[in-house]
């Protein structure tokens, strides 16, 4: 197991949990008594943690190096699952995985962000930052779901769009608009997880949904902690100041309006139990789509249209009083 920073004192009740064990499967000594008492502190012990984390502590959670990623979930709750590849103009960009699914009969369109489990793989993935093509073939499989009347489930999981130059070139800020523009007028049925990071342009690229959800030990916000404190204050030292001003939890972000509902995560996070999450998932999923699905799409469509139209706050000023200009008669 991987500890964080805040969660060393697991660590140590972890580590003599083990300890006991093996002193009970080496011998014949009686240390059930002992295994219950120090499982007892770990329960206690994870619920002083995990009910107080604060915005950078949830940040590292959802960054976590075991935490599930969409190609487990995908593995978990789908009977079947065709991978798509490709945007049939640059490339095929492995940092957004999509495909057809099937989940108890009914065939759904998957889309989602993919890090990579390891380096190597990380590597592969770019780190789930993806490029203009990325979007695009997102894109392209959303329309193949409308024309065949597929609901669409996103899963989204990014430190941000790609920010090189050769992405810049073609095209990152027109792809993630265009997608913005067009996943508002999808006919089917559009449901977003933020599963873990959700950054700037990179996660609403694929987030545009009837319904938005965050998982518990997500974060969703226009920029990262690090990124805003490099601008704030010129190096990356304030990031757990700046995760509390953005207020960028699930928290905040279900207070604000911005999502719909929070999906709880097993205690100590996703990682912890990534077959249960998977379950609750897929049971969420489930509900979901059924409500959707009995809606029309002109309905679903007003409906999203009304949904962001209705976030945030402003203030409209009246427009000033056009003065007729004078004209200085001549002496």
């Amino acid at each position: 197991m991987v500890f964080l920073d805040f969660e060393k004192p697991l660590e140590s009740l972890y580590e003599q949990l083990d300890k006991i064990k093996q002193v009970a499967e080496q011998g014949d000594v009686d240390v059930s008594a002992t295994i219950q008492e120090i499982e007892n502190k770990i329960k206690a012990k994870k619920k002083e943690i995990y009910t107080n984390l604060t915005g950078w502590q949830r940040v590292q959670l959802s960054r976590h190096p075991e935490r599930p990623y969409t190609l487990y979930y995908i593995s978990q709750i789908c009977k079947k699952f065709i991978e798509l590849h490709g945007d049939r103009n640059i490339g095929d960009d492995k940092a957004i995985v999509g495909g057809l699914a099937k989940i108890n009969g009914d065939t759904l369109m998957i889309i989602g962000h993919q890090k990579g489990i390891n380096t190597k793989m990380r590597q592969y993935r770019n780190f789930g930052m993806a490029n203009p093509e990325g979007y695009r073939k997102a894109l392209r499989l959303m329309k193949m779901a409308e024309k065949f009347g597929f609901p669409i489930v996103c899963f989204i999981d990014t430190p941000g769009a790609y920010p090189g130059i050769e992405a810049e070139e073609r095209g990152q800020a027109e792809a993630i608009a265009r997608n913005l523009f067009e996943m508002v007028k999808l006919r089917v049925p559009v449901i977003c997880y933020i599963i873990g990071e959700g950054a700037s342009g990179g996660a609403l690229g694929i987030g545009v949904g009837d319904r938005v959800f965050m998982l518990e030990n997500s974060w969703y916000s226009v920029i990262s902690p690090e990124n805003c404190s490099t601008i704030l204050w010129r190096t990356w030292d304030y990031k757990e100041q700046a995760a509390e001003a953005l207020k960028l939890t699930a928290d905040h972000m279900l207070e604000f309006g911005l999502i719909d509902e929070i999906v709880k995560e097993p205690l100590g996070g996703a990682h912890t139990d990534p077959e249960t999450m998977a379950k609750a998932l897929k049971k969420h999923i489930k509900k979901e789509l059924t409500a959707l699905i009995e809606m029309t799409p002109e309905e679903r469509i007003s409906a999203r249209i009304e949904k962001y139209s209705n976030m945030g706050h402003f203030t409209a000023r009246p427009p000033e009083t056009e003065i007729e200009p004078t004209v200085q008669e001549e002496s």
